[in-house]
């Protein structure tokens, strides 16, 4: 869970992204706070943390949009802090808010983006076919986009994004409001483009959508505290038991478990509690837990051993963040 440590060395070229010494400050806030990370090419990178952590303020300054008040960034090889332009066309962005035209239809809208990457009739021709088939939008070609379901106007947004065949395609919080269905339903379309050799870039504060991406990064507070492949994460936490508690007075053990001896982090994770447990410990851990929990009154408190998931790990690594 140790961040790379890419600090004082050049950009790579080679990479999709790579980034060295990333700020941007808003007056007296610092939004990112000199981030270092590549990006190879071919991979589903996550980029993950909570709301406010710098996310999105980290997409415009690698599409061009907002210029950093430090460091250095290339994007496909080329300088997108200097030079934005040389590399415009050859990435899509999809932003949280679905940047589609609802008082247009589905074809005005393609229409509208194939302008705007300059395609040509029969590159449009093309790629409105594909649009069509992989948002299932045939026959529906003249329907206001406001009418869709938020599941098709992000299919769409998705299609518009990559109407012109970016190399590249960064999306910003692109299942936020989606239902559970729809969510899976978008990830097999974005497997679809990664496994045509689009690089994605996906920031997400869905802690069970890091599972889908090849490489993580953790952002908190604009600095990365963590990076990695899913299962090297996981692994460097499996030396701290994670128990899952079911209780019904789930307040009342939240408030007990985060004053217990020995237990380093609780939180609720779902409608169960987790208590993370410091290193160390030995003997029948579970056994223990449930016998304190039930003398401190929760009579019905059942425990588990269970494997620490990515929300695990996120809230362990804020927790060292927040100490720090």
């Amino acid at each position: 869970m140790t961040i790379n440590d890419l600090a004082g060395t050049p950009p790579n070229p080679e990479a999709a992204i790579s980034v060295r010494g990333l700020v941007k400050r808003f007056g007296t806030f610092t939004a990112v706070d000199g981030i270092d990370f590549d990006v190879p090419r071919g991979q589903i990178f996550g980029f993950l943390g909570p709301n406010g952590s710098g996310k999105t303020t980290t997409i415009r300054m690698l599409t061009g949009t907002s210029g950093p008040n430090a460091g250095q960034a290339l994007v496909l090889g080329e300088d997108v802090i200097n030079h934005p332009e040389r590399v415009k066309q050859r990435f899509g962005y999809m932003s949280q808010k679905f940047a589609l035209f609802e008082d247009m239809t589905v074809e005005e809208n393609l229409r509208f983006y194939a302008g705007v990457y300059d395609l040509s009739a029969e590159q449009f021709a093309k790629q409105r076919a594909y649009v069509l088939d992989m948002a299932d939008l045939r026959g529906r070609e003249n329907e206001l986009t406001a009418n869709l379901s938020v599941g098709w106007r992000q299919r769409l947004a998705l299609g518009t994004a990559t109407i012109h065949e970016p190399e590249l395609l960064f999306l910003d919080e692109p299942t936020g409001g989606v239902d559970p269905v729809a969510r899976r339903q978008f990830w097999d379309l974005l497997y679809d483009l990664a496994s045509r050799g689009v690089t994605l870039f996906v920031t997400t504060h869905y802690m069970d959508e890091a599972s889908h991406c090849n490489q993580l990064a953790f952002i908190y507070r604009g600095r990365l505290i963590a990076e990695g492949v899913p299962h090297d994460i996981r692994r460097d936490l499996i030396a701290e038991q994670v128990l899952e508690v079911s209780v019904r007075d789930v307040d009342g053990a939240l408030a007990w478990l985060e004053q217990a001896p020995g237990v380093e982090e609780a939180y609720l994770s779902g409608a169960r509690l987790h208590a993370v447990i410091e290193p160390g410990a030995s003997g029948d851990v579970v056994g223990d837990y449930t016998a304190r929990l039930r003398t401190a009154g929760f009579a019905d408190a059942s425990l588990v051993a269970v494997e620490p998931t990515l929300e695990d790990v996120f809230v362990n690594l804020v927790a060292r963040a927040q100490e720090s």
